[in-house]
């Protein structure tokens, strides 16, 4: 739909639409928050963990651009983006609950790149999704309002050991490498997700795109499509505005620094956890507020 012809939309009505992305943040932060912890449950050294938090990185370069393109050229009954929320909120679940259950480091580094490619393929077009249902004058208060799911998402999501251990008086009682605590942290986060994507499907009705953005049904086979898709993923970043230049300059140092201070974060934290003997306690509760903050305000 053209932008001039959009209509104004409601508080709820936003509400409803940017909904999604509590469950698609409740999956980043159940993973951000224990990824690490459960590769050294399963023994993997310290050396090894930056090398297999690369799925997410990766599977954001590649999946992210192809995903977007095709949401961008889908029509159909089921709606544009819609498709695409429901399937990798499917995947993304199914990956959600079998992760706390791998009895081995490969098992939990190849259901990360799972997961990670299942989030990515919700949550690109969930970006789409504000300029195609909002007016412009709308779409700062669409973008403010997924922040603050994002917010909550993620706040929820990592406290949720703390919350079943603390709150809720849970122990761990059993003998699996990983802690009950996590396990069920994991499978709310997988109803969560998948829930909170139904919301949205349910609640938002979404408007037919502009002809000219959608493919014409074309005689060719499946290789020279893909292979045009391509080209045509590379012409756009060649032809992109310079704005967005700046943009993917800034979010390129955003990434280093954010998966940089993740990385000091979980260290310090097993550094506390583990009652260190040279630095003090306190000097490493202060580090620790320190890079949170930092990361809180690169996101």
């Amino acid at each position: 739909m053209d932008n001039v012809n959009k209509p104004e939309l409601s508080f709820w009505q936003i509400w409803n639409m940017s909904f999604g992305f509590l469950g698609i943040q409740f999956g980043w932060g159940l993973q951000m928050a224990n990824m690490s912890s459960i590769y050294r449950y399963l023994g993997a050294s310290g050396d090894q963990i930056p090398l297999l938090w690369l799925a997410a990185p990766m599977t954001g370069l590649l999946v992210q651009p192809i995903i977007g393109y095709m949401s961008d050229h889908t029509w159909n009954r089921f709606g544009r983006r819609k498709p695409y929320f429901l399937v990798g909120a499917i995947l993304s679940s199914l990956a959600l609950l079998a992760m706390p259950n791998c009895s081995a480091l490969w098992m939990a580094a190849g259901l990360l790149w799972i997961l990670d490619a299942s989030i990515n393929i919700s949550m690109e077009p969930f970006r789409a999704f504000v300029s195609d249902m909002l007016p412009k004058k709308q779409q700062a208060a669409g973008f403010t309002m997924q922040s603050f799911f994002i917010g909550l998402g993620a706040v929820i999501a990592s406290s949720m050991p703390w919350i079943f251990t603390h709150v809720m008086g849970l122990t761990d009682t059993n003998d699996q490498a990983i802690p009950e605590t996590v396990r069920y942290s994991f499978y709310i986060g997988a109803l969560v997700f998948i829930g909170a994507i139904l919301y949205t499907i349910l609640t938002t009705k979404e408007y037919p795109p502009i002809e000219s953005s959608i493919s014409k049904p074309r005689k060719k086979i499946c290789l020279t499509k893909t292979i045009d898709g391509f080209i045509d993923i590379i012409n756009n970043i060649k032809t992109m505005p310079s704005v967005m230049s700046k943009i993917a300059l800034v979010q390129f140092f955003h990434g280093w620094v954010y998966f940089s201070c993740g990385s000091i974060l979980e260290t310090l934290w097993q550094l506390m956890y583990l009652g260190h003997k040279v630095l003090k306690i306190h000097y490493i509760k202060k580090v620790l507020l320190g890079v949170d903050l930092c990361l809180d305000s690169i996101h």
